[in-house]
């Protein structure tokens, strides 16, 4: 075999794994910051993610959906997570910082009320959480319960589960001053799971059969009344990214939506968009 025909096969079988090669070939890295909401979603979708694809490497972190915003206005991050969306003054921060902040829903969540499973109440208004938050409430037997005195447990400022709780569940008024802000969904859990008197709200992938989970206006917090719209404190989950999504970041999101993807999401608890 002369040195021409070794190299026409050479280029033939060039060209065959070339074409049964997977479509998403990129390389490169991608870091994502942000809420503790999102984290699952994210920490799932990421390492099914490099499975498929070895060239690219994810870092997934946490901090909450403030931290995650910021850190793509100041351009130290490829997404941001948020459980909330992006407030005017952030946005301003971003166009005077030179940053586009792009919102890109992955999944939809229901912020779940819970009660530690020895409280006997299994279903509040709207109002009653209100009044319980702001603290026109103290006591359980205010709301038909004989837990005795009502242990307020909440998500601290940087959350975007607390924003969200806030405008859905509060209508923007504060909450009482005394109440336990806690980092995560999972310490809200951990909380009002050892407390038989406590109160609190997570996204409803982290409800464990810890924690009781209650009815809001007589609607229960399920992926079937979240996508419906039926759950009064349902919400979108974003990854923010600096303008339209490309390369390596592109390639991800893109998994995340794809039927695959969306799979995930409902795996982790969440509620998937298809």
């Amino acid at each position: 075999m002369n040195k021409m025909k070794i190299v026409i096969l050479a280029a033939a079988l060039l060209s065959i794994i070339v074409a049964v090669r997977p479509a998403s070939a990129g390389s490169g890295s991608i870091t994502i910051k942000g809420s503790t909401t999102v984290l699952p979603i994210a920490q799932r979708t990421a390492e099914e993610f490099m499975d498929k694809n070895s060239a690219i490497n994810i870092s997934v972190q946490g901090g909450g959906s403030s931290v995650g915003i910021a850190s793509i206005i100041d351009e130290t991050t490829d997404i941001g997570d948020a459980s909330r969306p992006i407030k005017d003054k952030e946005l301003a921060r971003a166009v005077s910082n030179g940053a586009s902040p792009k919102a890109n829903v992955v999944a939809m969540d229901g912020i779940a009320v819970i009660v530690n499973p020895s409280n006997n109440i299994t279903a509040m208004t709207k109002q009653q959480i209100k009044d319980i938050y702001t603290g026109n409430m103290s006591s359980w037997a205010d709301v038909g319960s004989n837990s005795g005195k009502i242990v307020i447990v909440g998500r601290d400022s940087a959350s975007g589960t607390f924003e969200a709780f806030t405008e859905k569940a509060l209508n923007k008024q504060k909450t009482r001053p005394d109440a336990l802000l806690q980092a995560s969904n999972q310490a809200v859990a951990q909380v009002v799971g050892s407390a038989p008197g406590a109160i609190g709200y997570i996204g409803l992938g982290y409800i464990t059969n810890k924690v009781k989970p209650v009815t809001v206006n007589g609607i229960e917090c399920t992926k079937v009344n979240v996508l419906s719209g039926k759950y009064p404190l349902a919400r979108p989950l974003f990854m923010y990214t600096n303008g339209a999504p490309s390369g390596a970041v592109k390639e991800y999101l893109d998994f995340i939506l794809s039927a695959e993807g969306q799979k995930l999401v409902e795996e982790e608890g969440f509620v998937g968009l298809k």
